[in-house]
């Protein structure tokens, strides 16, 4: 392709990614009040955490649990900004094919498979991590609202809430992609096994103030819970890199690399192979 071309093809792929994304968040904002198929409604999966307070604790005044809204377009606001991140996540399958198909043709076949495994990967940390926010945001608002001994009443507003929600699951999302950019490192030779277990102490201090920093409720909960996560996930890494490291060094040991000086030539075979003779044909052939 010419350059134009290139040109034309992002922006014909861009356009199919941004129609994906507007009718995901179409999608998302109509499935805010509506239970598909028997499943719960996204406002009752997104108010879940904070209904999940005692009432005792929570603002309640229909008896009901409701967030506050505080301006005319508050909920409409938080409806759309919801509705838009459901959305992304629904129709994530095809703007990210229409990513892979715009750069997979300048890759090459190894290339493509370590790129599909990373996306794989990273997805999967990703989600898990994200699942793991919206488990530990019930217990956090409830140390968070039991601090005042019974003389507060948490009246969370929708967009502070919204807020505190979206920004622990993408916190959680993306530090557990800590394993998978340790054992990218590894892979290329920047931060070997023996460094790493040199510097493990350390890395695993940096991670406990990582998580103290990170958490944006900056509650002991979830700052204990992101820290133990990450180091159970650094350590699995630590251990993938000592796997990929031995069987590097039993490779290199076989090729007889091990013992050579950094200034020494490898041990190649500089050996001319003979060449056959050519075969012989009769006149008449």
């Amino acid at each position: 392709m010419t350059l134009m071309e290139h040109l034309f093809e992002l922006r014909n792929r861009l356009f199919v990614a941004m129609v994906a994304l507007v009718a995901g968040a179409v999608v998302g904002y109509v499935w805010w009040g509506v239970s598909p198929f028997g499943l719960s409604s996204l406002g009752d999966l997104v108010t879940g955490p904070y209904c999940g307070l005692p009432q005792t604790q929570r603002f309640a005044p229909n008896g009901q649990c409701q967030l506050l809204q505080t301006g005319p377009f508050e909920a409409f606001n938080t409806r759309l900004k919801v509705g838009l991140a459901a959305g992304a996540v629904l129709t994530g399958p095809v703007w990210l094919y229409q990513i892979w198909a715009f750069i997979t043709p300048g890759l090459y076949t190894k290339e493509r498979r370590f790129a599909m495994s990373f996306v794989g990967i990273a997805s999967v940390l990703f989600a898990a991590g994200a699942l793991l926010a919206y488990y530990i945001v019930p217990a956090a608002l409830r140390f968070l609202a039991g601090v005042g001994d019974g003389q507060f009443v948490t009246a969370l507003t929708a967009d502070r809430y919204i807020g505190l929600l979206l920004t622990m699951l993408l916190v959680f999302g993306v530090s557990f992609e800590l394993p998978l950019l340790v054992v990218m490192l590894n892979r290329i030779g920047v931060l070997p096994y023996a460094k790493l277990h040199a510097w493990q102490r350390g890395i695993i201090f940096g991670l406990f103030v990582l998580a103290a920093v990170a958490t944006p409720g900056q509650d002991p909960v979830s700052m204990i819970a992101l820290s133990i996560a990450l180091v159970v996930l650094f350590e699995l890494s630590v251990l993938v890199a000592w796997s990929h490291d031995r069987r590097l060094a039993r490779r290199r040991a076989e090729q007889g690399w091990e013992d050579l000086e950094p200034d020494e030539a490898a041990p190649l075979n500089h050996r001319v192979e003979p060449v056959a003779d050519p075969p012989q044909y009769d006149e008449a052939t």
